[in-house]
C-alpha cells in the first residue's frame, strides 16, 4: 500500500468524485478526514471507510470560512497527529455563463475553488512546517479548467486558476519538502458513484443519469470514462515516494480527451 500510516484530508467528500478518493486513498493505508459544508457527506463517508477497516473522521466545514478551516486543520491533528496528504476537491456547480451568471452566483461558486484551496492549503502547508514532516497537496482541476466551454463562465475560471495556484505554490514550498501537484479529471463515468450512494444509505440512483454521459464517452480517444478508483490511484502514486522527484506538475486521467485534435471527432 502506497500510503501506509499517513493522514489524507480531502475537502469535498460527496458519493462522487471526493468521496471516491476518499475511499481510495483508505485503501492505499492512509488514515482519512472526509471534510464536506453536508454533514451526510463527511460522516456517511468516514462511516463507510470505518466499516471497512480503516480509519477516518467526518468534519463539517464551509471551505471559504477561515475559522472554519483552521479547526478542521486543528481538528485532523488531533484526532491523527498531523496531515501528509491534503487533496482540495471541494467545489460547487453553477453551469452558468456571463451573461446570465449573477455576482453572488458567480463569488460563491469561486470562492469555494479558488478561496477554499487557498486556505487549506495555507493552513496544512503550516502544520506540515511547524511539525516538519514534509507532504503533498493536490488540487482537483477539470478538462474543463484547460478548454474554454461555454456557459460554465466560473467553474472553468476557478478550475484554470488552480492551475497555476499549484505551480505557484510548488515553488513556493519546495524547500520545505512539500510536494503540490494537480490532477485533472474529465467528465466521470456515474456508475462506481451509483453504486458508492447506495452503499452509504442514499438510495438507488436515477439511472438516467448514466444517458447523459453517453455523449462525453464517445467524443473520449479511449471510448471509456474515468471513476472516481482511477482519480485515487493517480493521487496515491502523487504523494507516494514513487513521485518523489515530482512537484509543480498537473496529471490528466483524462481518457485523453485533452490531447485530442479539436476537429477529429473519436465517435466517427
Amino acid at each position: 500500500m502506497k500510503l501506509q500510516g499517513k493522514v489524507a484530508l480531502i475537502t469535498g467528500t460527496s458519493p462522487n468524485i471526493g468521496g471516491g478518493i476518499a475511499e481510495g486513498l483508505a485503501e492505499e493505508g492512509a488514515k482519512v478526514v472526509c471534510v464536506d459544508i453536508t454533514p451526510d457527506n463527511a460522516h456517511q463517508c468516514a462511516e463507510a471507510i470505518n466499516q471497512r477497516g480503516g480509519q477516518a473522521i467526518g468534519a463539517v466545514c464551509d471551505v471559504t470560512d477561515e475559522a472554519q478551516v483552521q479547526a478542521t486543520v486543528a481538528r485532523a491533528s488531533e484526532a491523527f497527529g498531523g496531515v501528509d496528504l491534503l487533496v482540495n476537491s471541494a467545489v460547487i456547480f453553477i453551469q452558468k455563463g456571463v451573461l446570465d451568471m449573477s455576482l453572488a452566483e458567480w463569488t460563491r461558486q469561486t470562492s469555494i475553488i479558488l478561496t477554499g484551496t487557498f486556505l487549506f492549503t495555507k493552513y496544512v502547508a503550516q502544520l506540515m512546517i511547524a511539525q516538519q514532516r514534509p507532504g503533498n497537496i493536490i488540487n482537483i482541476i477539470s478538462t474543463a479548467g484547460h478548454q474554454g466551454q461555454p456557459r460554465n463562465v466560473g467553474y472553468c475560471t476557478g478550475k484554470s486558476g488552480l492551475l497555476n495556484f499549484t505551480r505557484s505554490v510548488a515553488m513556493e514550498l519546495v524547500d520545505y519538502g512539500i510536494r503540490v501537484n494537480s490532477l485533472t479529471p474529465t467528465a466521470t463515468d456515474p456508475q462506481e458513484s451509483f453504486e458508492r450512494a447506495e452503499r452509504w444509505g442514499r438510495g438507488p440512483s436515477d439511472q438516467r443519469i448514466a444517458q447523459m454521459f453517453e455523449p462525453f464517452r464517445k467524443g473520449a480517444p479511449m471510448h471509456k470514462l474515468p471513476s472516481p478508483k482511477h482519480y485515487a490511484k493517480a493521487i496515491a502514486f502523487l504523494a507516494s515516494e514513487e513521485a518523489e522527484m515530482i512537484t509543480g506538475m498537473d496529471l490528466r486521467v483524462d481518457a485523453g480527451t485533452i490531447a485530442r485534435y479539436w476537429a477529429w471527432n473519436p465517435s466517427e
